[in-house]
């Protein structure tokens, strides 16, 4: 993992700065409501559009400009096929006609059947949903979030000084440097006040 000091410029409200990004987001918040009808395993909105809601109002743009898709991971190792997948992912969708943005729910437990297809590589297998989030390609979409007995749970294994920063870092833990300057090139368009920090220099 990439040596970042989770606490390093990170406010002591940081988890209450992180409720109100997904309070002040019609389409997060709406998601979340909801979490029960969800019902999967081991389950957590995670990936990048937490963070790009937070650029979003941070830099005075619609919450939902350039969010394409939000990611729903979970881990179920007793349902590795692909159909059923396909199956919880449609339900999912159904939920919640009502948003606009494309609901993908992803079993972690499986990722390790089609990466190497995708990404021209192998990886192991993930032992949790927790631990795929650890591999996102940036330290501000390794980030999950899911609420638990009243509250918002948050699981942020490089902490949150990146994404309460508007910083993007690569998470070097699984991707390639292609992977990463991909994923970087449309969002240096849809939020050019980003602050970006390259390959080489992580």
């Amino acid at each position: 993992m990439i040596p970042i000091d989770p606490c390093s410029a990170v406010p002591e409200d940081w988890e209450q700065q992180v409720s109100t990004i997904v309070k002040e987001s019609p389409i997060l918040a709406g998601l979340l409501a909801r979490w029960q009808d969800i019902d999967l395993p081991d389950c957590w909105l995670s990936g990048s559009a937490l963070a790009q809601t937070l650029w979003n109002q941070t830099f005075g743009f619609a919450p939902d400009r350039g969010v394409t898709k939000i990611d729903l991971v979970y881990f179920d190792p007793a349902n590795t096929g692909g159909g059923r997948e396909v199956r919880q992912a449609k339900r999912v969708r159904s939920l919640f006609p009502e948003i606009p943005i494309w609901i993908d729910a992803k079993n972690q437990a499986r990722v390790h059947f089609w990466y190497k297809e995708k990404f021209g590589y192998t990886i192991p297998p993930h032992r949790s949903s927790r631990a795929a989030i650890s591999t996102f390609p940036t330290t501000a979409s390794s980030i999950g979030i899911r609420p638990e007995a009243g509250r918002l749970t948050i699981f942020a294994p490089f902490g949150v000084a990146d994404l309460l920063s508007c910083t993007v870092r690569p998470n070097k833990t699984q991707i390639t440097r292609e992977i990463y300057d991909s994923e970087i090139a449309r969002w240096r368009k849809v939020w050019p006040g980003l602050h970006i920090i390259d390959w080489n220099e992580s």
